[in-house]
């Protein structure tokens, strides 16, 4: 694939994502901390169908030598580590990576600290990657799902795919997103309005 091919890709597929991301509402931190305490689940719905679709797009660039794939190596402690971190940095702020964006251009004047923390984060693990990597990381092995059971890639991102599709519509048979919705977008919109930005003059 050709830098400028990539470069417009990325920009489609992100847009995509944006879309659905402010749609569902998913950038807000009441819908986000709910996540977190398990007291919704849309989040997990958007994100688990965000998976399905770059399963099934990544399978069919794939197949058409469109794309590569390089896997990253299965380290399974820095995995735990990292992930029960980001969950807990996720939970005290009411924010991820993607949706600290979306949460600035919206105005919400605390995610510009949470985006600055991030970036010193990054900052910070960068300098201290080779000691980690030599120390406490260490290496793994590249893992693919499909790999798992010998079939080509196409045939596990679709049966992956397939999995979350149905998983899905078992979670929205037990509770409707709607339902998830009103349990905690009732309560923003004087949250929102005291924390915005003040418009320029």
């Amino acid at each position: 694939m050709s830098v400028t091919l990539g470069i417009v890709t990325g920009l489609l597929m992100g847009a995509v994502f944006g879309f659905a991301l402010e749609k569902s509402r998913v950038f807000e931190p009441g819908m986000i901390v709910g996540q977190m305490q398990l007291r919704n689940f849309i989040m997990l719905k958007v994100f688990l169908t965000a998976v399905a679709t770059g399963a099934v797009v990544l399978a069919v660039l794939n197949g058409f030598g469109l794309v590569k794939l390089h896997p990253k190596a299965a380290i399974y402690a820095a995995d735990v580590v990292g992930g029960l971190l980001l969950g807990a940095g996720i939970a005290l702020a009411g924010a991820c990576p993607g949706t600290t964006l979306a949460q600035i251009g919206v105005g919400y004047r605390d995610a510009i600290f949470t985006l600055l923390g991030g970036i010193a984060g990054a900052v910070a693990f960068s300098y201290a990657q080779p000691w980690l990597a030599g120390s406490l990381i260490g290496s793994g092995e590249k893992i693919l799902f499909s790999g798992l059971f010998g079939l080509p890639y196409w045939q596990g991102a679709i049966g992956l795919a397939v999995a979350i599709v149905v998983v899905l519509a078992l979670m929205e048979r037990a509770r409707s997103w709607r339902a998830d919705l009103g349990a905690d977008l009732p309560h923003q919109p004087d949250i929102r309005a005291s924390n915005r930005m003040a418009p320029a003059e």
